[in-house]
């Protein structure tokens, strides 16, 4: 890692009640054989490697593998837990058959029943930041905060966050408990419902914690032919057809700023992310040594004003084709 990669992976804040993380995490959703088959003991030597480099910030959620990817991430911090930042979610429950939609639970009870399960598969007696994973529109989020601001007076929890919520709803929750973090996608392709939320959580002092930050690999540059799209990528409509073709057009153009900047994609990609302010983090994720190593060193790269503004030229807001999930998991965000 660069000397320049290294000062800035000094703590970036998630709200204003002490909570940081490095401004980049490691997503480890990848690990539960979301992108294909992950090795156990391959991911855990990856997040222990992660932590040495000095990325704490992991986040988790109890619907990664329903319940895998929480006991993976506890092992792999074991002797480590107070180099961690260590994020989880609730609020996705499996669904009544195959092919449909995920479930949602907001309800207060659940809340409660959730941690508890979390915190056993994950080994520890505090989580550090937990998150709704998805608002629950036939529950008031004021109901639903109110039992997770239970959990952080019961020790069992730090701080709050929540994700893919609307403006209006992060307001109402951060008026019930203060929540720290808002997790939503956005990267160079897709960031405009996450401008919006970004507003919202500027305005309010809370955290702005970027998933997908490389466009789910598009903005890696190894997607290149439709043929490399499988697992869950190819029910994602902007993987689909023409809009594949479409937003792999605008990635070339990505790509060839990236060469003159002396960097990869994906580090462009990343430094772009953090330079949109010191409230926001990314957290991307990977099964490889080798992209770990390759995202952190995008802590290098340092972006003036015109490559900003050469940057969001080359992909305009809104320009990306295609919605970022299948029409019905897009029902259940931003609510």
């Amino acid at each position: 890692m660069t000397a320049s990669a290294m000062t800035k992976m000094a703590p970036r804040a998630l709200g204003t009640g002490g909570l940081t993380a490095t401004a980049i995490g490691l997503g480890c959703m990848p690990l539960s054989g979301v992108y294909g088959a992950a090795d156990d003991a391959a991911s855990e030597d990856l997040i222990r490697y992660a932590i040495d480099l000095g990325v704490t910030h992991l986040d988790s959620a109890d619907m990664y593998g329903w319940g895998h990817n929480e006991s993976l991430v506890g092992r792999a911090i074991k002797g480590r837990r107070d180099r961690v930042l260590l994020a989880t979610k609730f609020g996705q429950t499996q669904p009544e058959r195959q092919g449909a939609p995920n479930g949602v639970n907001g309800r207060p009870d659940y809340v409660m029943q959730a941690c508890e399960v979390s915190l056993k598969r994950l080994g520890v007696d505090v989580i550090d930041l937990y998150y709704q994973h998805r608002v629950d529109p036939s529950v008031p989020i004021e109901e639903t905060v109110g039992a997770m601001a239970k959990l952080v007076a019961q020790g069992k929890v730090r701080f709050l966050g929540l994700s893919e919520a609307k403006p209006e709803t992060i307001r109402r929750a951060h008026a019930t408990h203060p929540i720290a973090a808002v997790q939503t996608e956005y990267s160079l392709l897709y960031r405009a419902e996450a401008e919006e939320t970004r507003a919202t959580t500027r305005a309010l002092g809370i955290g702005f914690v970027a998933y997908s930050p490389l466009g789910r690999g598009f903005l890696t540059g190894t997607i290149r032919e439709l043929s490399q799209v499988d697992g869950r990528r190819a029910a994602h409509p902007r993987f689909q057809g023409e809009n594949f073709a479409r937003n792999r057009a605008l990635v070339a153009r990505f790509e060839a700023m990236a060469e003159e900047k002396a960097c990869t994609p994906a580090q462009l990609a990343l430094a772009w992310v953090l330079a949109q302010g010191d409230d926001v983090v990314a957290i991307p994720g990977t099964r490889s040594r080798q992209r770990l190593e390759e995202n952190v060193g995008g802590l290098g790269v340092t972006l003036s004003a015109d490559d900003l503004k050469c940057l969001a030229e080359a992909i305009p807001p809104g320009a990306a084709a295609g919605t970022r999930y299948p029409a019905a998991a897009m029902a259940a965000v931003y609510r």
